[in-house]
């Protein structure tokens, strides 16, 4: 059986929980061609960005778009997007923001409610396809 090589893609020093607990998981792993970004969240420097659905959607893409830098690839690199929203009810006012991003190259997307998040509205995950 053949395994896949993967890369760890980490931030420097910030790979780790507050309090620096090492985190169980990776921002993301390159797997092949593939990138896989770990599910981000509202937050800044830690903290969960105050505001609605709208200003934390944008914080959450802002945080996808860091973690793609990282592995030298853009939202253009993106095949495909899982959401998690707090409130279903959020769901066009958080498509609003999402069309922003990716009128250009629309990826495939699922988006389902969660009540597992605490503060934050909104969680994404994605995954991104470049040829090393």
């Amino acid at each position: 059986m053949q395994t896949t090589p993967q890369k760890i893609i980490r931030f420097d020093g910030a790979d780790a929980a507050a309090g620096g607990t090492p985190r169980p998981f990776s921002k993301a792993v390159r797997a092949g061609d593939f990138i896989y970004v770990s599910g981000q969240v509202p937050t800044v420097d830690g903290e969960v960005v105050t505001g609605g659905i709208i200003a934390q959607s944008e914080a959450v893409i802002a945080n996808i778009i860091a973690v793609l830098k990282l592995a030298d690839c853009s939202l253009a690199h993106v095949v495909q997007v899982g959401v998690w929203l707090d409130d279903p009810r959020d769901f066009t006012s958080f498509n609003s923001v999402f069309a922003k991003y990716f009128a250009a190259h629309p990826p495939a997307r699922a988006t389902v409610q969660s009540a597992l998040m605490v503060d934050a509205k909104v969680e994404m995950d994605v995954v991104a396809y470049k040829p090393v």
